[in-house]
């Protein structure tokens, strides 16, 4: 039986969004997608005693079970592998996931028909009684948004972490009251969800802003402006935490209405942590700066870091065999990240050489500097092989390499994960390291960028019994 408190809660969230929408009969939600979002979204309004249409492009085999927990939902009709022009027609709201571009012809369908169109995060910024620490950034925003919330824990009982970092908000929603500290990982494209809304968190941090998506985006400024959307709408009273060695966030600054903290990671050299690589001390220095505003002491969240745990998929270590250690940096999926991961290995064990797993779909990206990393470092013998996955990107990848070093007998392209793996090994020495660290997005051979990694365990596990 509902607890009289859930009742509670679903009867306060149907009134707020009635009063904003009017009678909601029928939802259409547009991407269930496979990070759970559009699932979180169908069964969050199923609670609320809506008839829902939950459509996708995808088919049943490629969403990953979400569409057998939606179908046990009574009043829920699934579209699969197509949209339908009724669905964005005869509805009361349709709920957008992320992904899904803005300029869908589906979408426009929804506008002519004067639907409203929203998104969870936008929803969630209306609905949400606590205000809202959010982070943003190309890269580093899941560690910094976990050692954020991380830290609030020393003094606060009720944290809440969710958003781009894998925990849909309508998860959580129901578990925040005015007293939580609320934490809101945040992607470009969830960004631009809360422009209709003029909301932006009460505490946004930005790491750093590298070309990326732009598959997505006409170009980088069009990807600039959705990042800058974190502090549009801020206030005199908000703050905003900004890297300030970067020269991007600093020409950004000048539009900010808020107070702004500028973080520098030269002040943490001497600290040391179970993160790998230079570019996590811009992480670990942002979520300090959130830390002191809530009172939280340096010495208290120096040691705290003794019990904090690296993300999956970040630089992970997942297995040591024969005396090869395997690391999973499969979220490295700009050439920058990638290179970045190589760079920390390096500076850690000067004395390993690194069998290199990268490549996959391009975003549109320039790889011209992953290529001179890499052949610079194979010049060092420090890259021993470069094992390429299949995809776009590697097409784009192997013509910079020749262009800056005719011998390219170091590049080994494989068909799949355990191939890849199954190589990899071969070369591999006792002291050596496997990354995965591609540069580059998984679509095409993997549904996503940590169906790769886990597929990067799986062979691991295969190979090693």
């Amino acid at each position: 039986m509902m607890s009289k408190l859930k009742k509670f809660f679903i009867q306060k969230i149907k009134t707020q969004l009635e009063n904003q929408y009017g009678s909601l009969k029928k939802i259409t939600v547009m991407g269930i997608g496979m990070h759970g979002g559009g699932l979180s979204a169908v069964v969050f309004f199923h609670r609320l005693g809506i008839k829902i249409v939950a459509t996708d492009l995808k088919k049943e085999n490629e969403l990953k079970g979400a569409c057998g927990k939606i179908k046990k939902l009574k009043d829920v009709e699934l579209v699969l592998g197509h949209h339908r022009k009724r669905d964005f027609i005869n509805t009361d709201l349709i709920i957008k996931n992320p992904a899904v571009a803005n300029d869908s012809p589906f979408l426009e369908i929804a506008r002519k028909n004067n639907i409203p169109i929203e998104s969870d995060i936008g929803l969630f910024f209306e609905l949400c009684p606590a205000p809202i620490i959010g982070i943003t950034g190309t890269k580093g925003k899941s560690t910094t948004a976990s050692l954020i919330a991380h830290f609030l824990k020393i003094k606060f009982p009720k944290v809440v972490l969710a958003g781009n970092i894998r925990t849909p908000v309508f998860d959580v929603l129901d578990k925040i009251d005015k007293t939580s500290k609320v934490v809101l990982e945040l992607s470009s494209w969830q960004l631009e969800s809360l422009k209709s809304h003029k909301k932006s968190p009460s505490i946004a941090v930005v790491l750093n802003i590298m070309p990326d998506h732009l598959n997505r985006y006409k170009n980088f400024n069009e990807y600039i402006a959705a990042k800058e959307l974190i502090l549009k709408f801020q206030g005199p009273n908000d703050y905003l935490i900004l890297n300030g060695n970067d020269s991007i966030l600093k020409k950004i600054s000048k539009k900010a209405n808020s107070k702004i903290i500028f973080f520098d990671r030269d002040k943490l050299n001497q600290w040391k942590t179970c993160l790998y690589g230079e570019h996590n001390l811009d992480n670990l220095a942002a979520a300090l700066e959130v830390a002191r505003l809530f009172g939280i002491s340096e010495k208290k969240a120096k040691g705290s870091l003794k019990i904090f745990k690296s993300l999956e998929g970040r630089m992970e270590i997942v297995a040591k065999r024969r005396g090869i250690t395997f690391i999973n940096d499969t979220t490295a999926t700009i050439p920058e990240a990638a290179i970045a991961g190589m760079k920390s290995l390096i500076e850690k064990n000067p004395q390993s050489k690194i069998v290199l797993i990268a490549g996959g779909t391009d975003k549109n990206l320039d790889f011209k500097k992953f290529a001179q990393f890499i052949i610079q470092q194979v010049k060092n013998r420090r890259i021993q092989k470069v094992i390429l996955l299949p995809g776009t990107a590697t097409e784009k990848i192997k013509p910079e390499i020749t262009r800056y070093n005719r011998k390219s007998d170091f590049i080994i392209e494989v068909r799949s994960m355990l191939e890849a793996v199954e190589k990899a090994q071969t070369f591999a020495r006792k002291g050596d390291t496997v990354l995965l660290s591609p540069g580059a997005a998984s679509f095409g051979l993997f549904a996503h960028e940590f169906e790769r990694g886990k597929k990067f365990c799986q062979a691991i596990a295969k190979i090693f019994p």
